[in-house]
């Protein structure tokens, strides 16, 4: 992986984000975690994630101790960039063990599929771009995330499904995306007896609940007992950052701002006033909230509203007939009317949908016509995160390949 070459010298700004934040839960104690402003990159991501920079500070602080000083700002010696980069790479055995488990787990006639899917998951240029290059720990996350579908496979294994995803969302709330569809499944194949509507399993319920109550507690209790959860939350939800993100993803709004840019040129020549505030804004949800200069305003409950709606239909059937196949296809269809309709949404999480949905395509030739343009698409959007000359090559020719490779293997695969 591109982690390993010093000769990729590219660190974005979520390198400085995450050195920031091994800084902040190494010297700081844990109260004073989500009010330290000394970066412009404060930790704004849920306390397990927190809890797992400072795990990794302590080992920090016996290869490069400055880099754990608040004050360092944009340290990056090459010790800290090794040390950082490798623990990408090494908490990405999650994601390996999650899809070895996929594999084994497999049934028999599936093997072969199943294979394939998971290697092209391991390999995906997402990660490559986002983790390797960019710099985030996606790897490690969507390992959690797999591991937990796996787990889903087994009514055995049900309940250490949804404990995991709660672990998952205490690490980053990101995944509240997908929240909809492990909340139907898991009311409708393990709190409510099968092959019933209304007959509660009470005794499943209450593990749930407990297991559910119990990671919360670890993740949140010590800023809830120091009173700081609106503080807490402030930070994980900043509302005002806009609709749109910095780089626009590809989606609804994308195409709504883009819709208001071209009205907000073009009116005025008609003759139509136009708001000016808004024509100085040149990139909506960069810094705070911006108005549109033609089209209504969005709110956040409309997105929600919206985004809530679109889910519905995959809901509906997964409530009716919850096997895994329907509810790995709900998944990714909650991921995507999230992806689509969200409020403030990144680029990086088309992921959300490409990764789940990566483990149907192959299984239908129906789900792989959906998928070929999803995966080009969506891959070739997170270019501009990585912008400079030098990692041009290693992100195209490596997508182009890994297109031309795994899109040409789930042909040949999937059904007919």
């Amino acid at each position: 992986m591109a982690a390993l070459y010093p000769t990729l010298t590219h660190k974005s700004t979520d390198f400085e984000v995450h050195r920031n934040w091994l800084a902040v839960t190494s010297s700081l104690p844990v109260k004073q975690w989500y009010f330290e402003n000394t970066s412009q990159w404060t930790l704004d991501y849920p306390p397990l994630f927190a809890y797992f920079e400072w795990l990794l500070s302590n080992i920090a602080m016996l290869v490069d101790p400055p880099m754990l000083h608040v004050k360092n700002l944009r340290y990056d010696s090459w010790p800290a960039v090794y040390f950082q980069r490798a623990t990408v790479v090494v908490t990405e055995l999650v994601l390996l063990y999650a899809l070895n488990l996929y594999v084994q787990t497999a049934p028999a006639a599936q093997k072969r599929t199943s294979q394939v899917a998971a290697l092209s998951i391991f390999l995906s240029p997402g990660l490559l771009i986002i983790d390797h290059i960019h710099f985030q720990y996606n790897g490690f996350l969507y390992g959690i995330l797999v591991l937990s579908l796996v787990l889903a496979r087994g009514q055995s294994t049900l309940l250490l499904s949804g404990v995991l995803f709660a672990i998952l969302l205490c690490l980053k709330h990101i995944y509240l995306y997908l929240a909809p569809a492990y909340f139907v499944f898991l009311l409708r194949a393990y709190c409510l007896k099968q092959g019933s509507f209304f007959q509660i399993n009470f005794i499943n319920c209450l593990k749930l609940g407990a297991a559910l109550a119990a990671v919360f507690a670890i993740a949140f209790g010590p800023f809830a007992y120091y009173g700081q959860m609106d503080q807490l939350l402030s930070r994980l939800f900043p509302f005002s950052r806009g609709l749109c993100h910095a780089y626009w993803a590809p989606n609804v709004w994308a195409m709504y701002s883009f819709t208001d840019r071209l009205c907000a040129q073009i009116l005025p020549k008609l003759g139509y006033r136009v708001e000016e505030s808004a024509l100085k804004s040149l990139t909506r949800g960069l810094v705070g909230d911006t108005s549109f200069a033609v089209l209504p305003e969005i709110t956040p409950r409309t997105t929600f509203i919206l985004t809530l709606a679109s889910q519905l239909i995959c809901l509906s059937k997964l409530f009716l007939k919850p096997t895994w196949d329907l509810f790995v296809g709900a998944v990714t269809l909650c991921g995507y009317a999230s992806f689509l309709f969200g409020w403030h949404v990144h680029e990086k999480a088309i992921l959300l949908v490409i990764i789940p949905f990566s483990l149907l395509a192959v299984k239908d030739r129906r789900y792989l016509g959906a998928f070929r343009p999803l995966a080009v698409a969506g891959h070739v959007s997170l270019f501009p995160l990585i912008f400079t000359v030098a990692e041009f090559p290693v992100k195209t020719v490596y997508t182009l390949a890994w297109l031309i490779a795994f899109l040409l293997a789930f042909d040949r695969l999937a059904p007919a």
